[in-house]
């Protein structure tokens, strides 16, 4: 009878008309080809760009053209008897708005944020590394919230 449960469920979204937001006719199809992404003008923005670009696709023909404001602060969170910081924090912010090319209008906006840490023990180069490679999971991470926002907002 351990099967009932989740069969019964899927049965339940199927009635109700759920829909994958990425199956073949879902929401995430919609915009697959049809953003364009404003310009970096960080080495922070390009990772966040690269990941929107990959998750929507390069726009041919644009129809909607989305802007982004970017904000990354670093937090020191562990200090050791000495005074020497052991592990960091990445709080990041991405406002977004998504407008219509051929309008002007904003057809959705909004902010996500989130964070990421690293630990700066070891030598030099790993502790770069680490930074290097929290910064780059800090901009996967909005973006893939940012994606997540457009496929779920009503176009």
């Amino acid at each position: 009878m351990w099967w009932f449960k989740p069969f019964f469920a899927l049965l339940l979204l199927a009635g109700c008309g759920f829909q994958p937001v990425n199956g073949p006719s879902g929401a995430g199809a919609a915009l697959q080809g049809q953003v364009l992404v404003a310009e970096p003008d960080t080495r922070d923005a390009f990772v966040l760009v690269e990941r929107l670009e990959e998750r929507l696709g390069r726009a041919g023909d644009p129809v909607y053209e989305l802007s982004l404001g970017l904000q990354v602060t670093e937090k020191a969170l562990a200090i050791n008897p000495e005074g020497d910081v052991l592990r960091f924090n990445f709080e990041g912010q991405a406002d977004y708005a998504l407008r219509n090319v051929k309008t002007g209008e904003i057809a959705l906006s909004g902010t996500v944020d989130n964070f990421t840490g690293y630990s700066a023990t070891g030598t030099t180069v790993a502790a770069l590394a680490a930074e290097r490679d929290a910064r780059r999971r800090l901009m996967t991470i909005l973006a893939d919230q940012i994606v997540q926002r457009l496929q779920a907002g009503q176009l």
